[in-house]
């Protein structure tokens, strides 16, 4: 038998939810559902038709700077985006759907991880091109101890999602679960930071001696943006779940924050990485910073 709250109309009493749902919005008041609105058809619409911009971009972008691996996960996350908000399309047509419920909160819960992952790749290179002596971890340690920790955190928060929507959000196991791999993110995240800022700090004399090109500060600058986007757009979910999927949750049912919070900072974040693409900085010719006639880490230079 379902938990899900029942309405009658007409002598018939329709389920708001779960596996034996029956309720339509000409039926049952939107109320019911578990998160008390329509979700927002054009704003979902909108948000698809950018991230199909964003791929193209990205397919542009890997292809004429052969960014493979980059370009595989910022495809890979902007689907995944995509598949999310058509899941929200589903619960405007219908804010009882069972699928598009389940659609929605594994997909978009679990989307900023992959933009997360390429952000980590994004460290070991900038060390490799400023100077590795200063950095207190070899290059490649920075991609192998933190991706791994994006992929818990994906697992985490794919698993608890796919329990809290199978109940229908009544799983306090589910939300509990999504809200580890949630808060393990916002943890991975905060860490990175915190070395990549140390890191500047230990390499400074190196960058202030340095002739620092113009793409790459602008590179630097989307790249921390799109991290402290992603990092608020965390501690978001973990505030939301706080609650879990009470129809008592206000955090839950604030489609504006919502919209605020998650949409508009996902997406923004998805083109600042735009901006912030490897391939025009980190070109073939130009892997290392150089200073006059000397590479900056105490090498020759080969070309500037």
């Amino acid at each position: 038998m379902s938990n899900a709250p029942t309405y009658t109309f007409n002598g018939t009493t329709y389920i708001a939810g779960g596996q034996d749902n029956n309720c339509t919005v000409s039926v049952c008041p939107v109320e019911l559902s578990v998160y008390g609105y329509r979700p927002s058809l054009p704003l979902s619409s909108v948000i698809i038709a950018l991230y199909v911009l964003s791929i193209i971009i990205q397919v542009f972008l890997g292809f004429r700077y052969k960014t493979w691996s980059f370009m595989t996960i910022m495809i890979l996350g902007a689907v995944d985006e995509i598949i999310g908000y058509i899941g929200r399309i589903l619960m405007y047509n219908n804010p009882f759907e069972h699928s598009g419920f389940i659609i929605q909160i594994v997909l978009i819960t679990i989307g900023p991880v992959f933009f997360s992952a390429a952000i980590y790749v994004m460290l070991s290179q900038i060390v490799n091109y400023i100077s590795v002596k200063h950095s207190r971890f070899p290059p490649s340690l920075f991609y192998w101890t933190f991706v791994p920790c994006d992929l818990v955190s994906l697992i985490l928060q794919a698993v608890g999602g796919a329990m809290s929507s199978t109940s229908n959000g009544k799983s306090s196991v589910g939300v509990n679960v999504a809200l580890a791999g949630l808060a393990f993110q916002v943890a991975t995240l905060t860490i990175f930071s915190i070395l990549t800022i140390d890191y500047f700090i230990r390499s400074r004399a190196v960058w202030k001696a340095a002739s620092i090109p113009t793409r790459f500060k602008i590179f630097v600058s989307f790249l921390s943006l799109a991290t402290l986007l992603i990092l608020a757009r965390c501690c978001y979910r973990v505030y939301e779940l706080n609650e879990g999927y009470s129809r008592t949750s206000t955090a839950l049912r604030d489609q504006p924050l919502f919209i605020g919070l998650e949409t508009i900072l996902i997406i923004v974040a998805a083109y600042c990485l735009i901006v912030a693409h490897p391939g025009p900085v980190f070109k073939a010719d130009q892997k290392h910073l150089t200073y006059g006639e000397k590479d900056v880490r105490g090498s020759e230079s080969t070309t500037v």
